[in-house]
């Protein structure tokens, strides 16, 4: 095994690990509690997705089951959890109840294999690209779309809802505080879900948002024609599912690892959610990818580390719905909403609009944030809001840097030569102007270039400097570049004279 991979093995390693897990029985059981919170937490929004999606509630259902299950053996990111989504169901939306069911899950398999395909492509390493600006926007993004999505659990509801949601979210607050071995989350379902049992309230419960279903996924093969006709329709479709679920994966995978203090490896993520996408499909699922509100209920509220966490999120979903399904969908909505309000509170990064903050960070990094945001509330789409934060940081950023080039002008004692000093990064931001500041009349015959202070890294600079060169030409003078490092002279020598 290469020195290479015995790293990557070392910087991957989960810590703890199952096997740590399994042996300590205080650890074990805050990651079974863990996924029994989320699991709990995954059922009405499996179900909400769906009826965004245009499908039956059954099929977020077992989509999230399947996908949590899955994940948990192959994904990078250990203790992230993978299920339905509202990103993925929005994408998805028009393909069933335009072209039907069969084409609804051909696209849910065919993003699984584009997702793989990107995988392996080695798409996890753009993720390097992402400022920090981008990713805090992101993170706040989600945090307003996790809290704005309990406001139809808010509105035009008895008014015992909301002291159910105070009473829940009090119990968030104070129960680690007394202990933190049983996760709050679960403590606060419970306790919510006893008081309006004892007394009888009524009030929206999770049995109200749709049927829960009564057994096993089985396979599903979709009924189409294998042409290129259909492979037109479902494949834009496909392929919006893939970028979308990457991203969410790869920016939640992120998170994740700064609130662990571990890495995860990014690349193993991206081809296993394509698996478990088109094991969801192959299942008659929605698909879907990582969820950050259920993600944070285990990982920050509940103190999940591990894979079994995951696991147990998918077994303890399809046995509360399957077996137990009466009694869950008894649940008040009350206590789930009270366990999102509090996930989206911890998950916003408050210290990123204090006034310090904002007062010491540059402008320009707090603009980047804010257009993140904002394009993703506009939107509703977190691609899209990190596709643009991301362009606007490199407008930016390409602004910013044009403006560190500096041109020095020497004439010679001897008035018979004069030498120009170029100081910067030379791309196509700075060079477009470089040849404005040369005094093509005023020069002596003798003209000298110095780029030693400087880099040239596109054809656009080396396109400036033949124009340089071309105006002095035309003026019977010489022109004579010096002091180009290594690879700036192989760029010039293999473009220079190919503009014309």
């Amino acid at each position: 095994m290469s020195a290479s991979a015995i790293d990557d093995r070392a910087r991957y390693r989960a810590n703890p690990t199952v096997l740590q897990a399994l042996r300590s029985p205080r650890m074990l059981t805050r990651e079974v509690l863990a996924g029994l919170v989320v699991g709990l937490a995954l059922i009405p929004e499996a179900i909400a997705f769906s009826v965004i999606a245009g499908v039956d509630p059954k099929v977020g259902l077992f989509s999230s089951f399947i996908m949590a299950v899955s994940i948990a053996f192959l994904g990078g990111r250990p203790a992230m959890v993978t299920a339905a989504t509202g990103a993925v169901a929005l994408v998805i939306a028009p393909v069933a109840p335009t072209y039907g069911m069969d084409y609804f899950i051909a696209t849910v398999i065919l993003a699984g294999v584009f997702q793989v395909i990107l995988g392996v492509l080695g798409v996890a390493k753009l993720m390097r690209f992402i400022p920090r600006s981008v990713m805090v926007g992101f993170v706040n993004a989600l945090a307003i779309f996790v809290f704005s999505s309990q406001f139809p659990q808010l509105i035009d509801v008895p008014w015992l809802v909301y002291p159910l949601v105070a009473l829940g979210i009090v119990v968030m607050i104070v129960m680690p505080r007394i202990t933190r071995i049983v996760p709050a989350p679960l403590v606060s379902v419970i306790i919510v879900t006893a008081v309006v049992l004892t007394m009888g309230l009524t009030v929206p419960t999770v049995g109200d948002q749709g049927e829960l279903p009564r057994s096993l996924p089985s396979l599903f093969l979709p009924d189409i024609p294998w042409t290129w006709e259909t492979f037109g329709i479902i494949a834009p479709f496909a392929l919006g599912v893939a970028l979308v679920g990457l991203m969410e994966s790869l920016l939640t995978a992120k998170l994740v690892d700064e609130i662990t203090d571990t890495h995860s490896n990014k690349t193993r993520e991206s081809w296993a959610q394509g698996v478990a996408n088109m094991l969801s499909g192959f299942f008659g699922g929605m698909g879907g990818c990582a969820v950050i509100g259920q993600t944070m209920i285990g990982v920050k509220a509940s103190g999940a580390r591990t894979r079994i966490s995951t696991f147990c999120a998918g077994i303890f979903l399809f046995v509360l719905v399957v077996v137990f399904g009466d009694f869950v969908g008894t649940i008040p909505m009350a206590a789930l909403v009270a366990v999102m309000i509090m996930v989206a509170i911890g998950a916003f990064d408050w210290h990123s609009v204090k006034p310090s903050t904002l007062k010491r960070m540059p402008k320009s990094e707090t603009f980047v944030m804010v257009a993140t945001v904002v394009l993703v509330l506009i939107t509703h789409n977190l691609a899209i809001g990190v596709v643009g934060g991301v362009l606007v940081a490199s407008v930016l950023f390409v602004r910013r840097v044009a403006h560190f080039v500096s041109v020095s002008r020497t004439v010679a004692d001897d008035g018979e030569s004069v030498t120009y000093v170029v100081n910067g990064e030379l791309f196509f931001a700075s060079s477009n102007d470089l040849t404005t500041l040369f005094s093509y009349t005023e020069d002596p015959s003798r003209v000298v270039v110095d780029l030693s202070g400087s880099h040239i890294w596109d054809a656009s600079t080396v396109a400036a400097l033949d124009a340089i060169e071309t105006k002095y030409d035309a003026l019977g003078k010489t022109v004579q570049i010096v002091g180009m490092n290594e690879s700036s002279e192989r760029m010039r020598g293999r473009l220079t004279g190919g503009f014309e």
